[in-house]
């Protein structure tokens, strides 16, 4: 697979690449607990998706029956990239924004969102996986953002108030 396709369509199968490697630039260039925290959010998040794969067994489309058997229920890249996107957009609606990045970065839901959008759906146009597997796989991502984010506010909220003490302005110390 890979031959005949569009330069786009290419590019986003090899996703994973990219977004592993802008990731491990911003979390070294902020050095930031919550960018790590973040991280780790989203390999868990991959990962329980790859073990509930292996639990359905769902088989991928049948386009990939020359390769070994593999699973695709849910979509683990639908999953990962889902959580990104739902994490870094809940983020930038209700954190600031890291000193050592630019104001714009609140912006980012505005690149973000579209990427993820494309990705989803290409794992279906490249034959990886059935809407079904994808929509799985975007709804387990979105979910697991969110039970992450507030798990980190819930924890920065609770530290606040018992180790550092209430800031007046109300806002979360990341």
């Amino acid at each position: 697979m890979g031959a005949g396709l569009p330069l786009w369509l290419k590019f986003l199968d090899e996703t994973s690449k990219v977004v592993t490697t802008l990731t491990a630039a911003v979390l070294l260039y902020t050095r930031s607990a919550g960018v790590a925290y973040f991280v780790t959010g989203a390999v868990i998040c991959a990962g329980l998706a790859k073990s509930i794969k292996k639990a359905i067994r769902q088989e991928r489309p049948s386009q990939h029956s020359g390769r070994k058997v593999t699973y695709g229920m849910p979509s683990s890249h639908a999953s990962a990239c889902t959580f990104f996107a739902t994490y870094i957009t809940i983020a930038c609606l209700q954190l600031s924004v890291h000193p050592t990045l630019p104001s714009s970065t609140m912006f980012a839901p505005v690149v973000i969102l579209p990427w993820t959008y494309m990705i989803v759906m290409s794992r279906v146009r490249l034959g990886h996986h059935t809407w079904r597997q994808v929509a799985a796989g975007t709804a387990f991502g979105a979910c697991c953002a969110s039970f992450w984010f507030k798990l980190w506010v819930d924890d920065a909220a609770w530290r606040q108030d018992n180790c550092m003490g209430s800031r007046s302005d109300g806002k979360i110390l990341a």
